[in-house]
């Protein structure tokens, strides 16, 4: 199959879900093999959507080169990926990628909006050489290999209106987008204080996230099942970053950014792929806490990953 881009530049704004600051995101054609690629306006710098490029996988994948940083972009990649959009440039106007509606529903719009263009070069699936797993006790991954993509999640949470989630899927175009895209993010209402104190869900409310209270959530869901499909979401936002379309079929139990950027890891080592980016030096846990040291940034036990 050939890669694709898209046919003309659309563009969008919206409030950080981190950062609470406006962003505007332009989105144009790009050349093939390119892959996605960030433009950060203010300094003119050019971050890769590579493994390579990120810098921190707490709460949120933030992308950075040089000291420039774009946060929050698993949505928007596992929207491209989910059209089949091989090549992206994106320019970006603020720290962060909006949060639009908390899922990846309005990047699908305004990408389908924006029609697609086949291109000359033909994709190259990724295939795992072997097992691997990342994680330890009840929060792990593991990849196999396989003729097709397949997720498998089971997300487990003594919170009443999540409890125990299990769904396992093989991607299409059209599941994606009627059954994964639309799945918002998440965050419990007793942890809002803490991580805006931290820095983080700062722009946050009932229009952008899922808010949990003690029993109940406090706005509708979209799906029964929603916490895991968003948690599905973000593991196929995460894997875009290989920057090819991965063959395999990848099981997770109560994962998050922090593992899925294990995991990824794990299979650029696997591959023999050089890591050229001198700031991730181990696999596992050791470079996502490495990533956050040099963001500042620390973990706080028991908050919610969003």
């Amino acid at each position: 199959m050939r890669q694709h881009t898209i046919r003309r530049a659309v563009s969008v704004q919206g409030v950080g879900l981190h950062s609470g600051k406006v962003s505007r995101v332009s989105f144009a054609p790009a050349s093939p093999d390119s892959g996605v690629v960030f433009r950060v306006k203010a300094t003119g710098e050019r971050i890769p959507a590579t493994v390579e490029s990120v810098v921190n996988s707490h709460y949120a994948t933030t992308l950075g080169v040089n000291g420039t940083r774009v946060q929050t972009v698993e949505h928007l990649m596992a929207a491209a990926i989910g059209l089949g959009v091989d090549n992206l440039d994106i320019e970006v106007d603020g720290p962060e990628i909006p949060a639009l509606d908390g899922s990846a529903k309005p990047f699908v719009t305004l990408l389908a909006s924006a029609g697609r263009v086949q291109q000359s070069e033909q994709r190259k699936p990724l295939t795992v050489p072997c097992p691997l797993r990342v994680g330890s006790g009840g929060r792990w991954i593991q990849i196999t290999p396989s003729d097709t993509f397949r997720i498998s999640y089971t997300l487990d949470n003594e919170h009443p209106a999540i409890g125990t989630q299990v769904l396992s899927w093989t991607p299409t175009e059209r599941s994606f987008v009627e059954e994964f895209a639309p799945a918002r993010t998440y965050g419990f209402l007793k942890d809002l204080g803490i991580m805006r104190k931290n820095g983080l869900a700062r722009g946050g409310s009932l229009d952008n996230a899922i808010v949990l209270g003690n029993g109940a959530a406090l706005n509708g869901l979209r799906f029964r099942d929603e916490f895991v499909r968003h948690k599905i979401l973000d593991l196929l936002g995460d894997l875009a970053l290989l920057g090819r379309r991965i063959r395999a079929h990848v099981v997770a139990r109560n994962g998050g950014h922090a593992l899925n950027f294990e995991l990824v890891v794990a299979v650029q080592r696997a591959l023999g792929l050089e890591r050229r980016s001198a700031g991730v030096v181990e696999l596992g846990a050791l470079a996502a806490e490495d990533a956050a040291r040099r963001e500042g940034l620390v973990r706080t036990p028991g908050l919610a990953v969003i």
